[in-house]
């Protein structure tokens, strides 16, 4: 059977479990409904483009869930709209637990540059926050930028010639490269891509001049050599790229964008239920060999369960905002 074939059958196999039980949950109090899930397939759904460092995380953490709760878990890939197409899908999902969201910081971004969606974040219950992953902004290796101040200096000589790929637009990745031309005073040409693989495998193909993304996207190339480093986004050096500068100490103090993903579940889906994914979340990133993959590909493991997630989202919100308002993005 194909991949395709046994989605649909799977999905086909939900649908009947829940309408033939319908009557018997509605009978049921909402504790002894919570109590036997997940009693059939539970759907995660990723707004973003297969390839990348969220499709790995989410075929990790749901393999880890099906052997856990002792049922399927299917990873949707959904890309597009700047992560709506997905995002609204699981918006509109009933409340049960079994169809859930990779949410990452679009959802906060998203909720900020565009209040008119059919969502917004009070839409969703937070499950728990996965990992963190730094951004790297690199160049080809053929590429005459050598350092992080020569590309700079490019970018401010020429306005508007310089070209920086990324997944976008509306994600951390589109979000982190408004802040650089806001905080150094460079216009670029900005080309998003939907997924961070594909921006990576622009700037390989010497389609771009930069690509900002995350270091598990990146990693390997750079490893290889054929992606040049020039900066990093966090406030600290890296572990793994040591010789690389922070964009904060190149003489912007308190620039950082780091991208998060953790799992969220439309609004209403019982506390029973979020406290079962919860723990099945917490598992995963305390599995060693789990662990052990993330670490490989620079994701790094940061569990929060859903009252800490739920903060760390607020927080996240607030922090968006600011950085929208003062650089005046608009949705693109």
């Amino acid at each position: 059977m194909t991949p395709l074939k046994q989605h649909t059958a799977l999905r086909r196999r939900a649908f009947l479990s829940a309408t033939g039980g319908a009557a018997l949950g509605l009978a049921l109090p909402l504790s002894a409904r919570a109590q036997s899930y997940p009693s059939k397939p539970i759907f995660f759904v990723v707004p973003l483009a297969p390839g990348g460092s969220a499709d790995l995380l989410a075929r990790l953490v749901g393999q880890h869930l099906s052997q856990r709760l002792g049922q399927p878990v299917v990873v949707e890939m959904r890309p597009g709209g700047g992560t709506v197409i997905g995002t609204s899908l699981v918006a509109k999902a009933p409340a049960d637990g079994y169809t859930l969201l990779f949410a990452s910081n679009s959802l906060v971004i998203n909720a900020k540059l565009r209040p008119n969606l059919s969502y917004d974040v009070k839409a969703f219950e937070p499950v728990a926050m996965m990992v963190s992953s730094p951004q790297v902004l690199a160049v080809n290796s053929a590429s005459p930028y050598r350092t992080f101040m020569q590309w700079l200096a490019a970018a401010r000589a020429q306005p508007g010639t310089v070209s920086l790929a990324s997944l976008g637009p509306d994600t951390t990745q589109h979000m982190a490269s408004e802040m650089l031309q806001h905080t150094t005073g460079i216009q670029l040409i900005y080309a998003p891509y939907s997924g961070g693989a594909l921006a990576v495998n622009a700037a390989l193909g010497g389609h771009v001049d930069t690509v900002l993304g995350n270091l598990a996207e990146m990693s390997a190339h750079i490893e290889a050599g054929r992606l040049r480093p020039l900066a990093v986004t966090t406030h600290e050096r890296l572990k793994a790229l040591q010789q690389v500068p922070t964009i904060a100490e190149s003489g912007y103090p308190g620039f950082e964008a780091m991208a998060w993903f953790g799992v969220a579940a439309p609004a209403g889906t019982p506390r029973t239920v979020i406290a079962v994914l919860a723990e099945g979340v917490k598992s995963a990133m305390s599995d060693p060999e789990i662990r052990k993959q993330l670490l490989a590909f620079n994701l790094q493991p940061d569990y929060l369960g859903p009252a800490d997630f739920a903060a760390h989202i607020a927080q996240q919100y607030q922090h968006y905002a600011h950085i929208i308002d003062d650089a005046h993005i608009q949705v693109l």
